[in-house]
């Protein structure tokens, strides 16, 4: 029997990309099927965060993650350029945003065509592996959506044409998010229970197993 749940995610977030492996991995042993909700990044939900955040924390990010990335092996760069447009040394969130918009509804759309994880695994190497610059140009997205098994033309002029719907559907992810009971990400949610962080998978397994989740044959 095929158990789901929901994987809460946003592109903005490295803790988020060291979790797709890991869960690419286990969908590959377990008969599991991962729903992808993605979500806006700290930074546009709640606005100035930067500024109230401890200053401890953001050097503490980079080092665990990329503790995190050499541990697992995992290709690991801050993405050129970042996904939210920011001064990062003001903690000062630019008004327009370019770059995480197109590429947060493209993971929306794929997850509608029942292929969310591929392409969110595809896309989040693009950001983050370091494998490529400027990682939101056209012809990157459409690797990422061909890797994913999706029609990349078709796919981006859906993203253009029905962004209000995907970013309606963004904001009903994120309540959903808050409902699930935590405001981060990575989170995972199984029967209405929420594991925060790519390190609470071995907990999600151990709850599903309690639930008949059996190994692939």
């Amino acid at each position: 029997m095929t158990l789901s749940f929901d994987f809460y995610f946003s592109f903005r977030s490295p803790y988020s990309y060291l979790a797709t492996p890991q869960v690419e991995e286990l969908a590959k042993r377990y008969d599991i099927e991962p729903r992808m909700r993605i979500v806006m990044p700290i930074a546009i939900r709640i606005p100035g965060f930067f500024k109230q955040v401890n200053p401890m924390w953001p050097p503490y990010l980079l080092r665990d993650t990329f503790r995190i990335a050499q541990m697992n092996d995992i290709p690991y760069r801050w993405p050129r350029p970042d996904p939210i447009a920011m001064d990062i040394g003001k903690g000062e969130v630019a008004a327009e945003q370019p770059y995480i918009f197109p590429v947060s509804r493209l993971g929306v759309l794929a997850q509608r065509q029942g292929r969310g994880l591929p392409f969110v695994r595809a896309a989040a190497h693009a950001i983050w592996s370091g494998e490529v610059d400027n990682w939101y140009e056209p012809q990157h997205l459409t690797a990422a959506l061909e890797k994913g098994g999706l029609p990349a033309a078709e796919m981006l002029q859906l993203a253009d044409t029905q962004a209000g719907e995907l970013d309606a559907e963004i904001a009903a992810n994120e309540a959903a998010q808050t409902g699930a009971g935590h405001w981060g990400v990575p989170l995972f949610v199984f029967n209405d229970e929420p594991f925060f962080g790519q390190d609470r998978l071995d907990h999600l397994i151990w709850r599903m197993r309690q639930h008949g989740l059996t190994e692939r044959a």
